[in-house]
C-alpha cells in the first residue's frame, strides 16, 4: 500500500526572488559544467548551490560543497529567501512543452510518500544506478537533510486522482508561473483542502508506484533511513526520513513522453574500432551509410528514418570515430534466445538497452561489471545530435543511438521485478528542481 502524504513544502519567496526560472534548475544528473557555471552566475539563490555545488581545490570533510549545501539552505531559510508553509500541501505541477507540431501538458501530483525497500513491491525501479553518484548523493543528504529534487514516479490512475486535482485548482492562480530555459512553461499549485487531500490518499493507497527518473535518489533515501537508525537514538517511524518527495505523474497522460538515451563510449582502442562491424556481422544484418559532418541536420533526419522498427525488430544506430559513415545495426532473428536464454528474462531480452548492454558492450565490446558501473566511461544523451557531435569532434569514440523505451516496456519490467540496465529511459521533461523542497530533519513544521 502506498503511503502518500501532505507536508510543510519549502519554497521561494516570491517577495525575494521576482523570477523563479533564475533559480530553478534541472535535474543535477542532466546539467553540464558549463550549465552549472550558468546557474552560478545567473542568481546568488540559485537552486544549483544546493543540489549540485562545485567542488574547490580547497575542499576538505568540513568544507565542500554538500557542506556549503547545508549551509547555503539554513541560511536561506533564516534571510527568509525560502519560506516554510505554515500548513501541510499537496502540490499540482504542470509543464506546458511542444512535441512534433503539438503543445502538450503534463500534470505531476508533488508530495511526500513513504519510502519502501523495493522487495515489498509498492514501489518499484526499472533500471540499475551507479554505485559513486549514490554515496555521493547520501553525503549531500547527510549535510542537507532535505530533498530539493522530486522522485518522478508514474502510477495507473484508476481513480482520476490527477483529474480531481485539476478540477480543484482550475479557476484558481497558480503559486508559481514561469518560462524556463528550454521555453517550457511551469505552473504549481499548492492544494491545502484536507477533503481533497484525502481524496487524493485513499486514491493512490492501492497503487504501485513506478520510479520513471530518481532511481539514484530513491536509493540514497532508503540508505540514508539506514545511516539514521544506527546513529540517531531518536530516530522513529515518525521521522520525516521515512518520506521522500515524490512527483507522480499518470502513466495515461498523454505527456509522458520518453526519449532515447543515447551510450557515448570513451577509451575504445583504434583496433577495437575498427573491427566493431566485422565482430557485430554474425549478430546483425547490417546497413552502411555516409554522412557530412557538416550537415548534421541531414544526417539527424537520416537516421531517425533509417532507425524506424517494425514492431519485434531491434534497431540501433552506430557512429565510430573517424569514420565518415553510420551504420543500422538490425538485430538477426532468434540472437538473444540463443545467447542468453539461460541468463537473461524474455521480457528484459526484448529491450533493446539489454541488446545493446550484454552483446553489444560486453559480448562484442568485452566490458565487465566494473566498467558498466562506470560513468565516465558512458555518458548518455537523448539529443542526437549531440551524441553525433561527440564523434565528429573526437571527444568520443562510439556513440550509439537507439529507439526510445515504451512506458508499457517499463510497467511490465517494474511489475515482473526486473531491472534495466542503468539510464534505460529519459522521461522527457525532467521534473523541475528546486520549485519544491521538503525538509527531512525532525524540526517542528
Amino acid at each position: 500500500m502506498a503511503e502518500i502524504i501532505p507536508f510543510h513544502g519549502i519554497l521561494y519567496n516570491i517577495d525575494k526572488i521576482k523570477n523563479i526560472s533564475d533559480v530553478v534548475t534541472p535535474p543535477y544528473d542532466v546539467i553540464s559544467e558549463k550549465e552549472i557555471s550558468g546557474f552560478y552566475d545567473r542568481h546568488p539563490y540559485n537552486a544549483i548551490r544546493l543540489d549540485k555545488g562545485r567542488p574547490r581545490q580547497t575542499d576538505t570533510k568540513e568544507d565542500n560543497p554538500h557542506t556549503r549545501a547545508g549551509k547555503y539552505f539554513k541560511d536561506w531559510i533564516k534571510k527568509g529567501v525560502l519560506i516554510r508553509e505554515s500548513a501541510p500541501a499537496l502540490y499540482l505541477a504542470a509543464v506546458e512543452f511542444p512535441l512534433g507540431e503539438k503543445t502538450i501538458t503534463r500534470y505531476g501530483l508533488i508530495a511526500r510518500v513513504k519510502i519502501e525497500p523495493f522487495d515489498k513491491g509498492i514501489v518499484l525501479p526499472h533500471e540499475k544506478t551507479f554505485s559513486k553518484v549514490k554515496s555521493e548523493r547520501l553525503e549531500l543528504i547527510k549535510a542537507c537533510q532535505a530533498n530539493f529534487s522530486q522522485i518522478f514516479s508514474v502510477f495507473a490512475d484508476k481513480s482520476d486522482v490527477i483529474g480531481l486535482l485539476k478540477n480543484s485548482v482550475h479557476n484558481t492562480q497558480p503559486v508559481f508561473d514561469f518560462i524556463d530555459d528550454a521555453g517550457h512553461r511551469h505552473k504549481l499549485w499548492r492544494i491545502m483542502d484536507t477533503d481533497i487531500q484525502r481524496q487524493v490518499i485513499d486514491g493512490l493507497k492501492e497503487r504501485k508506484l513506478f520510479i520513471a527518473d530518481g532511481h539514484h535518489r530513491y536509493e540514497t533515501a532508503l540508505n540514508y533511513k539506514k545511516w539514521l537508525q544506527k546513529t540517531d537514538p531518536d530516530f522513529n517511524e515518525s521521522h520525516p526520513a521515512n518520506y521522500i518527495m515524490m512527483y507522480l505523474c499518470s502513466i495515461q497522460d498523454n505527456g509522458l513522453v520518453i526519449l532515447p538515451t543515447n551510450r557515448l563510449i570513451s577509451t575504445i582502442s583504434v583496433d577495437l574500432r575498427n573491427e566493431f562491424i566485422k565482430k557485430a556481422k554474425p549478430f546483425f544484418n547490417i546497413e552502411k551509410f555516409p554522412f557530412d559532418p557538416s550537415d548534421l541536420d541531414d544526417t539527424q533526419i537520416k537516421l531517425r528514418h533509417e532507425l524506424k522498427a517494425d514492431p519485434g525488430e531491434h534497431k540501433i544506430g552506430v557512429f565510430i570515430k573517424e569514420q565518415r559513415q553510420f551504420y543500422i545495426l538490425c538485430l538477426k532473428p532468434g540472437v538473444m534466445d540463443t545467447i542468453f536464454k539461460n541468463e537473461i528474462k524474455r521480457p528484459l531480452r526484448e529491450l533493446d538497452v539489454i541488446i545493446l548492454t550484454r552483446l553489444i558492450f560486453v559480448k562484442i565490446l568485452g566490458f565487465d561489471d566494473n566498467m558498466l558501473d562506470n560513468e565516465k566511461l558512458i555518458n548518455f544523451t537523448s539529443k542526437d545530435v549531440d551524441a553525433v557531435t561527440a564523434i565528429t569532434t573526437g571527444t568520443h569514440d562510439m556513440a550509439f543511438i537507439l529507439n526510445p523505451t515504451t512506458n508499457d516496456q517499463v510497467r511490465r519490467i517494474a511489475e515482473k521485478g526486473l531491472i534495466m540496465p542503468r539510464k534505460s529511459t529519459y522521461y522527457f521533461p525532467k521534473a523541475i528542481s528546486g520549485q519544491v523542497m521538503n525538509s527531512l530533519n525532525t524540526l517542528p513544521e
